[in-house]
């Protein structure tokens, strides 16, 4: 069961509904994996509303390590998300909201 007082939220992925929740170190692994900086250039990246496979890739496979999964963003990446394309930007956003909140 999820908790978004937590910023966890579930998707179903690879047939599977899984936890997801961008943790502190998820964070971390994020900011590196996409060159941000920090939490703040993280913000400005996706607030432009521009984004690519690859960064879908790494907020999810992000999200899913932070829940606890041992899954690799290869692996990931093979795996089928309800919704396909759609259904994965839907997880980036509802995650990035569990995390940081609705924008004000």
């Amino acid at each position: 069961m999820t908790n978004l007082h937590r910023g966890e939220i579930a998707a179903e992925i690879g047939g599977e509904t899984r936890t997801l929740c961008l943790t502190l170190g998820a964070l971390a692994e994020l900011e590196a994996r996409l060159g941000a900086g920090d939490l703040a250039g993280l913000a400005e990246r996706f607030a432009g509303g521009k984004v690519s496979a690859r960064d879908l890739t790494a907020i999810i496979g992000a999200g899913l390590r932070g829940g606890g999964h041992a899954i690799t963003d290869d692996d990931l990446a093979r795996l089928t998300i309800e919704g396909g394309l759609r259904g994965a930007a839907d997880i980036a956003v509802r995650l990035l909201k569990a995390t940081f909140g609705e924008p004000s």
